[in-house]
């Protein structure tokens, strides 16, 4: 069975960028090696990788009609806190969106990197209840 273990971010400065992950994100260092430092994060089970780069890489994709996407996105429970705790503390963001209610809105990390925040809608088939009941379902079968 797969899960995803880990997500590896490019950063151009690794110990300006440790210290903005544990204080933004509330990050907690797992470990460091040579070029790169390993997080979790107080909920979930993906953990984070700052990986060190001489100059910054793209994180995102564009769809076809031109859209930018990032590779994840963080799902938050009060999106407005969030929003306000990014904003107060001169974090690049974009505004809150509705998207069939689901809100979500944009962040940049020091090098630039692309992360979209997004709340919980109830009843949508991609909520973390829905997908545990999913889950629960296939390991009965």
């Amino acid at each position: 069975m797969f899960k995803v273990g880990s997500i590896f971010i490019p950063v151009t400065d690794i110990e300006k960028s440790t210290e903005w992950y544990e204080k933004f994100l509330g990050a907690k260092m797992i470990d460091s090696w040579g070029e790169g430092v390993g997080f979790y994060l107080p909920s979930g089970s993906t953990q984070i990788a700052l990986v060190k780069v001489e100059s910054p890489q793209p994180t995102e994709f564009r769809t076809n009609d031109d859209q930018k996407n990032g590779y994840f996105n963080f799902v938050v429970d009060d999106i407005e806190a969030t929003h306000q705790h990014f904003k107060s503390n001169g974090i690049v963001t974009s505004e809150i969106d509705d998207f069939g209610g689901m809100k979500f809105f944009d962040f940049y990390d020091l090098d630039g990197n692309p992360f979209s925040v997004v709340n919980e809608v109830d009843g949508s088939p991609y909520h973390s209840d829905n997908i545990r009941k999913m889950q629960d379902r296939d390991r009965k079968n």
